[in-house]
């Protein structure tokens, strides 16, 4: 009950602070399994996949460094939500990500681990990719831009709205996770999610992965309704 309520709250806070362009959000299926990966430029944009959402099951996480804050962990305790190291495989996080998202739960991450500091594409790490080859779920690439840390804080400093642009791609499924060359299957389905969320994306947002051969690839073919520039 309280994550709806939370969520009905953050959402109107929201349309006061922001003007969001949102695309084809009805990809999110109303029930069941699923995993939102999205790029990751500020601190809204976790938030941001979770509220448009808008389902009261998504599975919260929370970095380990707010654990030592009693309102924080107040939130996590009644949220149902999970601690997570971003600096170490965190098996036991995982364990329990995994046991939800089988019981039919809505996972939205950010594949980067953390805020992109070139505000583009940065070398991810496997954790999607792992969730996802494990249970079999689908994935689904959301690109978002105007989420820069910077610039909420600087339209926000002169009372302007933010500027937000959220676009979701088509659901996909990757293979499922090979017994042996675990390394290489990790590597070769993380590229695909990071490429999928990067032909969502304006040019200058694809880092790292704007020459990737798939990425052009997903460009060429016009996938989610983007095209070569």
């Amino acid at each position: 009950m309280l994550i709806k309520i939370v969520i009905a709250l953050s959402r109107m806070i929201l349309r006061l602070l922001a003007d969001v362009d949102a695309t084809n959000f009805d990809a999110i299926p109303e029930k069941g399994g699923v995993i939102i990966v999205s790029n990751h430029l500020g601190r809204l944009d976790a938030a941001l996949g979770i509220l448009m959402a808008n389902r009261g099951d998504a599975i919260l996480m929370i970095a380990e460094k707010y654990q030592k804050s009693a309102v924080w962990r107040w939130f996590a305790k009644n949220l149902d939500a999970i601690w997570l190291n971003r600096f170490e495989v965190d098996f036991h996080a995982m364990r329990q990500v995994l046991k939800r998202l089988r019981q039919g739960e809505m996972l939205v991450l950010a594949p980067e681990g953390t805020r992109s500091g070139s505000e583009s594409l940065a070398p991810d790490k496997f954790g999607a990719a792992y969730l996802a080859g494990k249970t079999g779920v689908p994935l689904i690439p959301v690109g978002v831009t105007g989420t820069e840390d910077r610039v909420v804080r600087s339209r926000l400093k002169r009372f302007k709205r933010l500027d937000v642009t959220v676009r979701m791609g088509d659901p996909f499924v990757l293979p499922p996770m090979e017994r042996h060359d675990k390394d290489a299957y990790l590597q070769q389905q993380t590229d695909e999610i990071m490429c999928q969320i990067g032909a969502l994306l304006p040019p200058k947002y694809r880092g790292v992965y704007a020459s990737h051969p798939r990425l052009l690839q997903l460009l060429d073919e016009g996938v989610n309704g983007t095209g070569r520039e």
